[in-house]
């Protein structure tokens, strides 16, 4: 049942808005043309479930790029 798909995310995810939010941005990446929008639904809810959607201990890597300038 999807409530147990649900429950099972928020586990991971503990804002239910928030989750709500990721599981609509999966939803439309992953959709498949003339497959039903309740299965991927389905499928997202069960990889959130599975994994952890937003890792917080990670952070993005940003390389400082050192640009010369030169007067002109």
């Amino acid at each position: 049942m999807r409530s147990d798909l649900i429950f099972g995310a928020l586990t991971h995810v503990t804002n239910r808005y928030q989750l709500c939010q990721l599981a609509a941005k999966a939803t439309r990446k992953l959709h498949k043309p003339n497959t039903r929008l309740q299965d991927t639904t389905n499928e997202v809810l069960d990889r959130f479930k599975d994994t952890v959607p937003m890792d917080d201990g990670v952070e993005p890597t940003v390389e400082k790029i050192h640009v010369e300038r030169r007067a002109a």
